[in-house]
């Protein structure tokens, strides 16, 4: 049996906006759609991420979109991929997590990011007064994780919903800090490949390296995570990708980004360094048709020994990427 067949496959939504869209609304409403579709395939979580101040992004309010997914759902596993922590207060963000997980028991997960998600100006909007930092990250998530587990003796503030609540937490990364500290404090580690993918390997042989068995975790289990766009052919796979090739385009010059349909040709949309860094953001991207799009996962699992894959698509038609995950779906 190849490993393929016996990776757990999951999803990372944005919740993205279409440039037809008129508001929010019918983004959060493919969302919903998106995890049910999943849930129905047998994907194992589906998370969705904190991002601000991102017109064509829809997800920033992490918990409340995991509470309506929630709300539609019944077996999957629902996630932050993730919470930026430093934007919050560890109790804050316990309370939340532990209101949905008494809500939906064994169903909600706590994924930590240690960047804020914004530019500057944005993260300063969100933390007032707070005096927040990446630096703080490794105390916030252990002061997180206390608040989220059994009332110690003595404990003055607790988190009611959250307290003995044991909400998963994983660490989220894109370069090698979280990979450390995921291994030192014994927690599942996921790598943001899906726009990072530099330091995947360094980072998946620092977390293997040192990790320390925890009361959370007795070995290392690390997800990779794959921006993936399949389609019945390479070519057409091809042509749906050059929507996500604009919105990394757009992301890069500072614009908008909703999703753009998809075009014929690239060529005279770019510069020759745009191109080159688009291919770098997306340089661990799977492309094609099924047979393309099993050998080249194939190969990565080969090559990185990832416990579990989850998937990004950013493909215009909504009917094309519920596609795009049923034929990924269709390869185990």
């Amino acid at each position: 049996m190849s490993k393929l067949s016996t990776t757990p496959f999951s999803i990372l939504d944005l919740a993205p906006l279409r440039d037809d869209d008129v508001g929010p609304g019918p983004a959060l409403r493919r969302s919903l759609a998106l995890a049910q579709h999943a849930e129905r395939l047998g994907f194992s979580r589906f998370w969705v991420a904190e991002h601000h101040n991102m017109e064509g992004i829809a997800s920033s309010a992490t918990a409340v979109l995991l509470g309506y997914l929630a709300a539609g759902t019944s077996t999957l596993k629902l996630g932050s991929g993730g919470v930026m922590l430093p934007n919050h207060a560890p109790l804050v963000v316990a309370e939340q997590f532990g209101t949905l997980a008494a809500l939906y028991p064994g169903r909600i997960e706590l994924g930590l990011g240690r960047a804020p998600g914004a530019d500057p100006q944005t993260a300063r909007a969100l933390r007032r007064e707070r005096s927040g930092s990446a630096d703080d990250f490794p105390e916030d998530v252990a002061e997180l994780q206390m608040l989220l587990g059994p009332r110690q003796p003595g404990q003055t503030v607790i988190a009611m919903p959250g307290v003995d609540s044991n909400v998963p937490l994983w660490l989220l990364g894109s370069s090698l800090f979280s990979a450390q500290l995921a291994a030192q404090m014994g927690l599942p580690y996921a790598f943001a490949a899906h726009f990072a993918p530099r330091y995947l390997h360094q980072a998946l042989r620092i977390y293997r390296e040192n990790f320390q068995p925890s009361a959370a975790l007795a070995k290392p289990y690390a997800m990779v995570g794959v921006p993936l766009i399949a389609a019945p052919s390479d070519e057409e796979a091809e042509f749906l990708a050059t929507t996500a090739y604009q919105r990394v385009l757009a992301l890069l010059r500072g614009e908008s980004l909703v999703l753009r349909p998809p075009v014929e040709s690239m060529a005279g949309r770019w510069l020759p360094r745009e191109q080159a860094a688009v291919g770098d953001f997306l340089g661990l991207a799977v492309i094609g048709g099924p047979e393309k799009v099993r050998a080249r996962l194939e190969v990565l699992l080969e090559q990185t020994g990832a416990d579990e894959l989850i998937f990004t698509g950013d493909i215009y038609q909504p009917e094309h990427r519920l596609r795009s995950f049923e034929i990924v779906a269709g390869l185990r």
